[in-house]
């Protein structure tokens, strides 16, 4: 899987609400319900009702976050 591939599978989900399960590691997890805001080259961000964060599509890649959609 590269960030080509990675980008179209997330940009039918633009605008639409998601849930990230972010590993921290040591056995520790965050979970979200976000919705994606925008797609960039490298980046993608996601907003919930407080905040805006922004992950990197090699977070997907390498598995150290898992977006259920």
């Amino acid at each position: 899987m590269n960030i080509e591939a990675v980008k179209e599978k997330l940009n039918p989900y633009v605008g639409k609400i998601v849930t990230i399960h972010y590993n921290l590691g040591r056995n520790k997890f965050e979970k979200y319900h976000v919705t994606i805001k925008k797609l960039y080259d490298y980046t993608f961000l996601v907003q919930d009702q407080i905040r805006v964060k922004s992950f990197s599509y090699s977070d997907i890649i390498t598995k150290t976050i898992k977006i259920d959609y």
